[in-house]
């Protein structure tokens, strides 16, 4: 059995990534094979697939069968990087360049040099990052922040990401440019429920792993529980199956798992349904309404008016509204900052920082009803442009 797994495992104890992978399933044997054939050249490569499904394992497996093992493999996960220090941590800075910066230093492609650079949520770069990275990759040398002086580098790239970047780049999120850089040779890492075939050779991977560190090596999954383990659509891909392992371990009787023993997750695979009265063609006849009505800035009121819902459904969460919208969470700030939903560097919730706005004349469920369809007054006024029952039709 192939298996990739992190040099030390037991370290990954709380991280959302998958720390072990294998290829028993036939579409991974597919995925093995591509992996051995792009990972002798120096291609760029871009691996996508949703969270915990493996791909820094893969990012690693690339670099061990390449001709640049022996130099250094970092990851570096871009989400996680500060908006205003992210130029200086992937390219270095000089001493003075900025308030703090004591000391030279070198950046994530300096230090990866004769190796490998694995950036990991490339889809959350700002825009003007994207436009570094991309001279970056072109020119092969890094500029400090705070220098005019080029210096050449010698890595290989490997990006990777949880969202689609094609429908990014059409939505302008992403640039087209970087996009055709990164994408050299892609990877698609399917999700666990899409290769059943892995499901119990790591399951009895993670029984021996856990097995061996909490001392009972031998507990084995009843005949049901393995049912049960394969029947579950996991969402959570590897890291909750580990999960999963970990905890039937702990409260196991008899050194045998039982389906009970399962934590399995209840999450909802698929999106949330479409409320009722919010369905696509009403949505359209709002919109086709707001047309013909016209008026100024159009498109930033119904903008603002979805940034607003998603925010305030939200509870105030950021990252939860980047994920709700499918947009970077740096995009996502700045259009709120736009908007006045939130000051720069405020933690509050929208509730904290909105004042309440006035009911509106007519309730969308009224118009609804009586089969009229809403006009730019009833709905994209300055004043139901911030109302609840603007938030409604939008199905929030």
């Amino acid at each position: 059995m192939s298996l990739l797994s992190f040099p030390d495992p037991s370290a990954m104890a709380l991280s959302i990534r998958a720390s072990a992978l294998v290829f028993e399933d036939p579409n991974s044997k597919k995925l093995l094979t591509r992996i051995r054939l792009l990972a002798p050249s120096d291609v760029n490569v871009l691996i996508i697939g949703e969270t915990g499904t493996g791909k820094e394992l893969v990012a690693r497996h690339i670099h061990a069968l390449s001709a640049r093992r022996h130099g250094p493999f970092l990851a570096v996960n871009c989400g996680a990087l500060s908006e205003t220090l992210i130029e200086s941590e992937l390219f270095g800075h000089e001493k003075g360049a900025f308030t703090g910066a004591i000391t030279t230093k070198r950046g994530w492609f300096e230090a990866a040099s004769g190796g490998t650079l694995f950036l990991d949520e490339i889809g959350d770069l700002p825009q003007a990052m994207q436009v570094k990275l991309l001279r970056v990759l072109q020119e092969r040398e890094v500029v400090r922040v705070g220098s005019h002086t080029p210096i050449p580098i010698d890595v290989r790239l490997i990006a990777a990401t949880n969202v689609k970047l094609e429908e990014a780049v059409l939505a302008g999120r992403f640039r087209e440019d970087l996009y055709y850089r990164l994408n050299v040779a892609a990877l698609n890492l399917l999700p666990l429920r899409q290769r059943p075939g892995d499901i119990m050779p790591l399951a009895r991977h993670f029984l021996r792993f856990y097995g061996q560190r909490l001392g009972c090596p031998e507990t084995a999954l009843s005949p049901d529980a393995e049912q049960a383990l394969l029947q579950h659509s996991w969402p959570g891909n590897i890291r909750e199956l580990e999960n999963v392992i970990h905890h039937a371990l702990l409260i196991a009787r008899n050194r045998t798992i039982t389906p009970t023993e399962l934590n399995l997750s209840t999450l909802p695979l698929r999106e949330r349904q479409t409320p009722a009265g919010t369905a696509p063609e009403d949505l359209d006849r709002v919109l086709e309404s707001l047309c013909e009505k016209g008026g100024p800035d159009l498109y930033a009121r119904i903008e603002h008016a979805l940034f607003r819902a998603a925010y305030r459904h939200c509870n105030g969460n950021q990252l939860a509204t980047a994920r709700l919208l499918g947009l970077s969470r740096h995009v996502v700030r700045a259009r709120l900052i736009q908007y006045g939903i939130v000051q720069r560097n405020e933690k509050e919730l929208l509730s904290n920082s909105v004042k309440p706005s006035p009911a509106p004349s007519k309730s969308r469920r009224s118009l609804s009803n009586s089969g009229a369809t809403p006009s730019l007054a009833d709905w994209l006024t300055p004043e139901t442009a911030k109302s609840e029952a603007t938030q409604d039709w939008w199905g929030y």
